[in-house]
């Protein structure tokens, strides 16, 4: 999955929107990044219907913001093998890429919903507000994490650039 990132990486423009999605089978919650690429915020959540009207919202709040790419968290078993929801998760990544501008890339998303969840727990959140936002701030978890990945691999090719021997 790093490497997919790293292809989407070499595309990108220099600024430009990445939404992340969690793709769930009753919900999908999106994140939007800055310009920069620098920060996740959660979006929203939709709330699943069938295949194309779920994927016609998402083809709109793509052309919406203008975004450059799509982050779809892929639900990995823990000891990384893919279950039938990492197939189905493909599945709608390949049925969604012809209606997008912009590519599809996925995300080891891992304990996303876990981690959201007992952050929302120490905050002290309701079970229904809970129930309401953890959707979108898993997405926003699932963005967050490509978009460091992101940020290291630019970081990376700097270094590289600048190593260029330029001892006097």
């Amino acid at each position: 999955m790093s490497a997919e990132l790293e292809a989407l990486a070499a595309t990108l423009p220099p600024r430009g929107r990445l939404i992340g999605v969690d793709l769930g089978t009753k919900t999908i919650g999106l994140a939007l990044s800055d310009l920069e690429r620098r920060i996740a915020s959660p979006l929203e959540t939709i709330r699943r219907t069938k295949f194309g009207p779920d994927a016609a919202r998402l083809a709109a709040i793509v052309a919406q913001f203008d975004v450059k790419g799509i982050v779809v968290g892929l639900p990995l078993n823990m000891d990384g093998t893919a279950g039938p929801r990492v197939q189905a998760t493909r599945a709608f990544m390949r049925n969604l890429g012809p209606l997008v501008p912009c590519p599809i890339v996925p995300w080891d998303e891992r304990l996303s919903t876990v981690a959201v969840t007992r952050m929302l727990i120490e905050a002290d959140a309701s079970r229904a507000r809970r129930g309401e936002v953890v959707d979108k701030i898993a997405a926003a978890y699932i963005l967050q994490g490509a978009l460091d990945r992101l940020a290291g691999l630019a970081a990376r090719r700097e270094e590289d650039g600048a190593d260029d021997g330029g001892a006097v």
